[in-house]
């Protein structure tokens, strides 16, 4: 039987075909962005900062738990079923969107949906670390992130286009219906399993003993500097992206602006995060991980605090950009810093655990920024949270060595 090959071009035709799966894995998640925050005020009534975003802490919750089972499943039982099942649950959730008589509904509703993108954008990844093998790791995270995220961003603008000409439901998610079809069509149908991949470049690898899942969580989440830096940064990351999702249309309906012109700041936020990855995660394979990691949360709080200062679209155009630049500048780089670390025997567990802890950061964001929004307004969260990942940007900064293979040297 052929050993299988290394590498992004020997992988190119299901590389390609696992990006685009990851497209629509991140189309479910826009169909959300500009709408639901909406739908929580409009529709269902809801007044509380702290319950309209009810919705994101138990996307995030369930997110966080499930890509820890998908990592542990797919060292078990393989990539390809943990990927087709997460798409078999993300069926229901664009109906319970539109058919829901209560935000109970949509609440449920985003529990499922945490647990498909739990399972196929963990999966997603994983595959991908597995075809490229070490030298194109930071190329592939960001292949794949932008083509998530920009879909994301697409369908955000869509929908708030929908939202605005059709009312908020039911029209803006039928896009996610047709993404959830295709999505466990592609899947079935056409992708391959890739734990062989990793089987064969651990095999090739020098031995580790680290293989108790028990073990791997905690170099992960705790001793590991690299490993621990990156995992907290991942949830403050993720923290201030929940918060953006659940009040930036809530802070920008504040001042009266249009469902359109609410929809296109939340689509060019994730627009610039998933272009800039296709160049950022290039760039950390020429110049190494740590810098760009902690410079990029800098970043984000600073367009975040002009977010908080702003007062009109043409300010929080700048402030959406910056932080979006940020976003793009860390996400796929703390990704390939799992993989550089983490042992290919033991690498599924780690983005596993990692991505626990970054998506967990949804669901403490939703937390905090509803608590902190509700007893002093919208602003004072953006500052609360802007002032939590700068001093993640800073615990990077002293704590993180170089991971890059060349870079470190």
């Amino acid at each position: 039987m052929k050993s299988p090959q290394l590498g992004l071009r020997a992988n190119l035709a299901q590389f390609v075909l696992l990006v685009a799966v990851n497209a629509l894995v991140g189309g479910m998640l826009g169909q959300e962005r500009i709408v639901l925050p909406l739908l929580a005020e409009q529709t269902f009534g809801l007044t509380k900062y702290t319950g309209a975003l009810t919705f994101i802490l138990a996307f995030g919750a369930v997110k966080a738990a499930t890509n820890f089972f998908a990592g542990t499943w797919s060292d078990r039982y393989g990539r390809k079923p943990v990927l087709v099942t997460g798409w078999l649950i993300g069926l229901p959730v664009p109906l319970l969107l539109i058919w829901g008589p209560n935000w109970g509904w949509v609440v449920a509703a985003n529990v499922l949906l945490g647990i498909n993108q739990g399972l196929t954008w963990s999966t997603t990844v994983i595959m991908k670390i597995d075809l490229v093998g070490p030298a194109r790791r930071g190329l592939a995270m960001g292949l794949n992130e932008a083509a998530g995220y920009l879909a994301v961003a697409a369908t955000a603008m869509a929908t708030g286009y929908l939202a605005d000409a059709y009312g908020l439901r039911p029209a803006p998610f039928l896009l996610g219906a047709a993404f959830a079809a295709l999505g466990l069509g592609l899947s079935t149908l056409a992708v391959r399993e890739t734990r062989g991949h990793a089987d064969h470049e651990a095999a090739h690898a020098a031995p580790d003993t680290a293989v108790s899942t028990g073990r791997v969580f905690k170099q992960t989440s705790f001793t590991e500097p690299a490993l621990s830096s990156a995992s907290q940064a991942g949830l403050v990351n993720n923290l201030n992206d929940g918060m953006a999702w659940g009040l930036f249309p809530l802070l920008f309906a504040d001042h009266d602006l249009s469902v359109a012109r609410i929809g296109l700041l939340g689509a060019l936020y994730p627009a610039v995060w998933g272009f800039g990855q296709l160049a950022t995660g290039a760039l950390s394979d020429r110049w190494g991980r740590k810098w760009l990691i902690a410079t990029g949360m800098l970043l984000q709080a600073l367009a975040l605090g002009l977010v908080a200062a702003g007062d009109s679209f043409g300010q929080w155009i700048v402030a959406v950009t910056l932080l979006g630049l940020g976003t793009a500048m860390v996400y796929p780089t703390l990704l390939a810093t799992i993989g550089d670390v983490a042992h290919p025997a033991w690498r599924a567990r780690a983005v596993g655990v990692y991505r626990l802890w970054r998506d967990g950061g949804f669901a403490v964001g939703a937390l905090l920024a509803g608590l902190v929004a509700d007893l002093w307004g919208i602003p004072a969260a953006v500052w609360t949270v802007a002032a939590l990942t700068a001093v993640s940007g800073l615990v990077v900064a002293a704590r993180m060595y170089e991971t890059h293979p060349r870079r470190s040297r």
